[in-house]
């Protein structure tokens, strides 16, 4: 009988790696609102004044306020982002574990069909039959794979939906105290290159919506 070579099932490339999710850009779509307002802001600015917080700018003979979030800092300390991220890779692992038994599982088959074909310990007709059965098997693994990388990205994007819908709905209750007229996001990397840190109300955010945070879960 001729020998048949089976194609084995491919092996996920890093381990973990077979998940992908990037957090550090959850927040990126708050820093893009308001770039081309500072650029108005700053160009029409007749005199800034540095000595207290916020910096005020001039528009038409109105002052404006500006201050700005560290995304990064909120992205770490922020308890919510710690819960949703802990469910994401939750979900990662547990669906990867199992992806990574069935293939296991379907190696093993493989292995032990090479073995009965190289001794010709298998009639021709039932190795086609077996060969076949450990394609479609191969084949369903690999659809499964793709489904639960899906299905990990999905959750990422709802999960990233969730959080911005949820800081800024907090920065509308907390600015209602004090009244700013541009809250920004600021990141390493990000759109803005270089802020002052006199503007930074990040600690006093993370404190009051980390608390709000809790109260929430009471």
């Amino acid at each position: 009988m001729q020998e048949e070579t089976l194609l084995k099932p491919e092996a996920p490339q890093g381990g973990s790696k077979f998940f992908i999710f990037n957090l550090n850009t959850v927040f990126s779509l708050l820093s893009i609102a308001g770039i081309i307002v500072l650029f108005v802001l700053f160009f029409t600015d007749k005199k800034a004044d540095t000595g207290s917080l916020p910096v005020t700018l001039q528009k038409n003979g109105k002052p404006l306020s500006v201050v700005f979030v560290n995304l990064d800092s909120l992205n770490t300390h922020y308890e919510y982002v710690k819960v949703l991220r802990s469910d994401l890779e939750g979900t990662g692992k547990r669906l990867q574990t199992e992806v990574l038994s069935e293939q296991k599982s379907l190696e093993k088959e493989a292995a032990d069909f090479q073995r009965q074909v190289a001794s010709n310990a298998i009639s021709e007709d039932k190795a086609k039959a077996v060969y076949e059965t450990l394609m479609q098997k191969q084949q369903a693994l690999m659809e499964k794979k793709d489904r639960y990388t899906q299905q990990v990205a999905e959750q990422e994007m709802g999960m990233n939906f969730r959080l911005i819908d949820t800081v800024t709905n907090f920065l509308k209750r907390y600015n209602r105290k004090f009244g700013y007229d541009y809250i920004m996001g600021f990141k390493a990397g990000g759109e803005i290159l270089i802020s002052n840190d006199t503007l930074d109300i990040t600690r006093d955010v993370l404190k009051d919506i980390n608390k709000e945070y809790q109260e929430r879960k009471k």
